[in-house]
């Protein structure tokens, strides 16, 4: 005898089937599909590997995100609690106001709720280069500590800084100087990330030079901030065109590749952010860049960060299970593949 469920299951199928025939959508070309080869993945499967000198059980990374708002402080617990249940790692949003106060200290001190996964702090140029103006390099060091931090992750962010109306101005020594100085001064970690543009082949080439952890992309695609920055400027009137200026993972990721196979590289691990909207996106940009990578994401993670940890725990856990999913079912075609 057919179970109460199966006959509403068969129902749905039958109404739901008219829809799904003129509803199917573009197919995804990126991979080939080999359903004959595997089983299904265990509810508690792992993808596990080491990222900027520690273990993972997913290669997922937690983009920088917020930080000295009222709702700052759930969110980066929820965040931190997930990363701790589920293997990840985390960039905290900008930490400049913790400098020189601890009044939001509360906000970004995470590592009791993200145990031993991996957790970076996060400075923009602007202020790097004031502390290297002011001889004040050691306040990072301080930071890190107070953070219980892993490492710094340096967001270089001209145009949104540019279009933002309180915007940091970028002076002094150039940004790619000002990373050798705080290589050079500071024995920590150091991660290199764009904030929604990306970068191009030239900006890719010099940091690839240099002895930094990892380069994060913060690739155009995603959330564009200097676009959001236009949107609040009332004076604007209107978008100004230099937000559509950017590179996409994809262009990124070829971009690296060519510079691999024409001179070595020093920085070796790279966080895949921007446009990365599902962990298919994830796992095909993790497959086709041929160096240690995760893919990154921010707003993903945020919208469901935002309420309970429950909710959050439920996202995570799809994402994971469709990437190990998409590990054991899908492969690269190589047709779409970077290197092609």
């Amino acid at each position: 005898m057919e179970s109460t469920n199966t006959k509403d299951r068969k129902k749905d199928h039958i109404d739901l089937a008219f829809r799904s025939a003129t509803d199917n959508g573009m197919r995804d070309d990126r991979f080939s599909y080999e359903p004959m080869l595997t089983t299904h993945p265990d509810e508690k499967a792992k993808i596990e590997g080491y990222f900027l000198g520690k273990p993972y059980k997913y290669p997922i990374w937690v983009s920088s995100m917020t930080g000295g708002t009222g709702i700052a402080k759930n969110i980066n617990r929820n965040l931190a609690r997930a990363c701790a249940e589920f293997g990840l790692g985390m960039g905290l949003g900008s930490c400049r106001k913790l400098l020189h106060s601890d009044e939001y200290l509360e906000d970004f001190a995470v590592r009791p709720y993200i145990s031993d996964q991996s957790l970076y702090a996060n400075l923009g140029i602007a202020q790097v280069n004031e502390l290297i103006e002011e001889n004040k390099l050691g306040l990072i060091d301080e930071l890190i500590k107070k953070l219980d931090a892993d490492g710094l992750i340096v967001h270089v962010n001209p145009i949104q800084e540019w279009m933002q109306p309180e915007g940091d101005v970028i002076k002094g020594i150039r940004p790619l100087d000002a990373i050798r100085r705080l290589l050079d001064i500071n024995d920590l970690m150091i991660v290199v990330k764009e904030v929604g543009q990306g970068m191009g082949p030239l900006s890719i080439k010099e940091l690839l030079k240099l002895p930094i952890a990892a380069l994060e992309f913060g690739a155009f695609g995603g959330t564009n901030f200097a676009k959001l920055e236009a949107l609040r400027d009332a004076d604007t009137g209107e978008i100004d065109p230099i937000c559509f200026v950017g590179h996409t993972p994809q262009q990124m990721i070829e971009s690296i590749i060519d510079i691999s196979k024409k001179e070595e590289i020093l920085c070796k691990e790279f966080i895949i952010s921007g446009s990365v909207k599902t962990y298919l996106d994830g796992y095909y940009y993790n497959e086709i860049l041929p160096h240690n990578s995760v893919y990154g994401q921010a707003a993903g993670f945020l919208k469901h960060a935002m309420g309970s940890y429950e909710e959050l725990a439920v996202h995570v856990h799809k994402q994971t299970m469709g990437y190990a999913f998409a590990m054991r079912y899908l492969s690269v075609n190589p047709l779409k593949h970077a290197a092609s």
